[in-house]
């Protein structure tokens, strides 16, 4: 009987997790707005029932698929960015920021979640709680990466005059952007072949001389 229960769980597992699969491939082929459930259960080789018994919705659906790439890789990053004690605080926002861009371009799940949330996602009707969970987020990065200009400043790091919260509020549009044009950058010529140099540009220039 254990064995029967254990068994179950894990091919509902494996089900929620081609259904997952299988939403992130129609999201990026058809755009979220263009993608139906059945489209998602077609592809899944699964029915509509079996969407149902894991997800309320498509929203739901959308946003889980977010969550199974983003919550590992921001649990990675935090470390890189606020704990990592091997490293001052402006080499961790560099090295963060490597990280980063590293694992969002490479071709992976999260990659081409991170297409999907940029160029194939309209944040309107049912999916306007997708925005609100959107900003949310952009506001905790911003605090984050204020604690690091913090920690600069105490420890006498950061360039005279830079008030930590715009340097904050700099660095996270200069990311954003950063990423979000070398996503599309296929021929490299725009950002991706620069990209690491662009990023120490950046930090170096909130570093204080002498």
């Amino acid at each position: 009987m254990h064995d029967m229960v254990r068994r179950t769980k894990e091919e509902a597992e494996q089900t929620r997790c081609q259904i997952l699969a299988a939403a992130r491939r129609c999201f990026h082929a058809r755009g979220v707005s263009a993608t139906s459930l059945e489209h998602i259960a077609q592809e899944a080789g699964v029915t509509r029932g079996a969407i149902y018994w894991h997800f309320a919705n498509k929203e739901e659906l959308f946003k889980a698929m977010c969550d199974e790439v983003e919550l590992p890789l921001m649990d990675r990053t935090d470390f890189t960015l606020l704990q990592d004690k091997n490293h001052e605080p402006l080499e961790r926002l560099r090295n963060f920021m490597n990280e980063l861009a590293d694992a969002v371009l490479q071709a992976s799940p999260l990659r081409q979640t991170v297409e999907i949330l940029n160029y194939k996602c309209e944040f309107v009707g049912p999916m306007g709680h997708g925005l609100e969970q959107h900003l949310a987020e952009l506001r905790e990065f911003r605090e984050k990466l204020l604690r690091v200009y913090r920690d600069a400043a105490s420890a006498g790091q950061l360039r005279a005059g830079l008030d930590p919260q715009l340097a904050a509020m700099e660095s996270m549009y200069f990311l954003i952007g950063l990423l979000r044009v070398a996503l599309i950058d296929e021929q490299g010529d725009l950002v991706r072949r620069d990209l690491r140099a662009l990023i120490d540009a950046h930090v170096q220039g909130r570093r204080r001389v002498g």
